[in-house]
């Protein structure tokens, strides 16, 4: 088993994404890191397909799938998220009741 490089924080929250030449849809996001998060997807991606995950007060965040299982998918953020934007992130999820509502 591959060790982590960043800590997972838990988190359900709902995020935009979007695909080269696709439209923004709604999906959940999961198991937020400095370095990428799972999602529950609605249209399957491939492995290292290049996407933008768009969480509420951020710039979309250039990501590649690096793994799919049934309906979800990790992505890694192609620049990790700065710790203290992170923490501001989880914090705001917080306070919108989106943590500890993992799947």
């Amino acid at each position: 088993m591959n060790a982590r490089r960043a800590e997972r924080r838990n988190i359900a929250a709902q995020v935009r994404l979007r695909r080269s030449g696709s439209l923004n849809y709604v999906v959940h996001a999961y198991d937020l890191s400095q370095t990428g998060c799972r999602l529950e997807f609605v249209q399957r991606p491939r492995i290292s397909e290049w996407v933008w995950v768009k969480f509420e007060g951020l710039a979309a965040i250039e990501s590649r799938v690096r793994w799919t299982d049934g309906n979800m998918l990790g992505i890694e953020f192609t620049n990790p998220i700065d710790p203290r934007v992170l923490d501001v992130l989880v914090a705001r999820l917080e306070s919108d009741g989106s943590i500890g509502a993992n799947k």
